[in-house]
This record gives structure tokens, sequence and C-alpha cells, in this order.
């Protein structure tokens, strides 16, 4: 179980967004390769970037923030948001960034994730946005008429390393995950899945690190870290232990 610290950037600086909407737009702090660092000295192991602005945009718009985080922090990172072309994804990779997140492409043109999965091996993960059940694209603003799981099956014998599962609905709210929904669509792929979206307190860690949800491969979380509801040191903790015991039985 990999716990991922997040960060949203918009116009250069880390953010939190509610329910994906840019308007409702909560600034935690200017300098986002510092905040990188925060996360990286507290032990988490992976980082987990959004370009906010690149997913609206179709095309990277915070690079030079992203560049200051890959150079002041050694973790492997994972980054989505406005990667619709080969070129994009290799300039991301020589830079720095461990694994591309592929989202809206996905939908509109899923040669090209095969065509990454391919030239990329382990480096592609796809990003399934969901409200209701429907995927989202477009940074959000638009719904296709494609479930879920119907997408990640999509990509079953693709090569793809990760699917990241956020429930729109709860992004940003901090109602807790929707570990029905992601458990469900990790049972229909063979994929690993990281759950997104709602991550609220140390009772989502808790519940992270139940049996059933052994099939995950780990959990995003952001505005719980940011405010305080999410004690950085208690959850990695509780996950480090829950392996311990784990490897014991």
């Amino acid at each position: 179980m990999i716990l991922f610290p997040a960060i949203d950037l918009k116009e250069g600086r880390c953010v939190r967004l509610i329910q994906g909407d840019m308007d409702q737009a909560t600034i935690f702090n200017d300098d986002p390769s510092d905040q990188a660092k925060q996360f990286e000295d507290q032990g988490f192991e992976w980082l987990h970037i959004v370009d906010l602005d690149g997913a609206f945009a179709g095309k990277p718009m915070n690079s030079d923030a992203i560049r200051a985080i890959t150079g002041k922090i050694t973790i492997p990172i994972q980054l989505g948001g406005g990667i619709r072309t080969m070129k994009t994804v290799e300039n991301w990779l020589d830079h720095g960034i461990t694994r591309v997140i592929i989202g809206t492409a996905a939908v509109k043109d899923p040669a090209f994730v095969r065509e990454a999965a391919r030239n990329f091996a382990g480096h592609i993960a796809v990003g399934i946005d969901a409200r209701d059940g429907r995927v989202a694209v477009d940074g959000w603003a638009q719904l296709s008429e494609m479930s879920s799981i119907e997408l990640g099956q999509r990509f079953q014998d693709a090569g793809v390393s990760a699917i990241i599962y956020t429930d729109i609905s709860r992004d940003g709210l901090l109602k807790g995950l929707n570990i029905e929904s992601t458990l469900a669509l990790a049972q229909a792929l063979t994929i690993p899945v990281i759950a997104s979206g709602g991550l609220a307190s140390i009772d989502d860690i808790e519940r992270l690190t139940k049996p059933d949800c052994a099939i995950l491969e780990g959990a995003i979380t952001g505005r719980a870290l940011y405010d305080g509801r999410l004690d950085a040191k208690a959850a990695l903790s509780l996950i480090k232990a829950r392996k311990t015991d784990q490897a014991h039985a």
C-alpha cells in the first residue's frame, strides 16, 4: 500500500480544488518544490502531481514548477494533466518523471496509450476520473458515455502500469474514499489500481489496510494532508505496521 501525497498545480502554485472546479481553488503553498521536499522529508515514497492548467489546456502549463520539483527531490513522481502527445510523454520522462498519467487521451485516443505503453514500458498509467460511474474528460469539464470499468478493460493487455481512479463527486470534499467503486474496478482488472478522491482521515488509511484492499496499489491524499486532518507520520506508521504484521502472518 503506497500513500501518494498530491500536489495540484495552478498558475505555478500548489492548490486544492473542490470537485475539480478551478474557481474553487485554495492555495496551500506558493512554492511547490518546497512542498514536495516537505513530503519527501516526512517519509513519503512517491509523489503525485497534477498540472491542472494543463488538463484544461491539453498541453503542459506548469513546466517550470514541475522541473523545480524534480530538481529538489529524489523520490519517484507520477504526473498527469495535459499529456496528449508522445513528445510530451518523452519530454517528461527525460526530465525525471517516473510515470506519466494519461487521462483524456485514454478516452479520445486509446491507440496513443497503447503506443506509449509499448514505447515506455512500465512508465505509463491511465487516469480514470468518474462521476456517477461515467468517465469525465478535459479537466473533468465533460462527461463521456463510457463507464470506468469499460475504459479500464480497454487497456487490459496494453502494458499499462497502473490505473488512477478518482471519484470526482468526492474529490476535495473529505467525505472519504469510494472504496466500493474502487474495489469493483480493481476486481474487474489485472492492472493495479490507485484510489483517489475524498481521503479524509486516518480512518481511511485504516480501511485501506484491510485484507480486501490488498488488491490496490495505493491511494492518493491531498486536502486532508494540507489542512492537518491527516497526520503524515501517523498514516505512514500505520501502513508500515500493517505491512510488518502481514509479513509475519
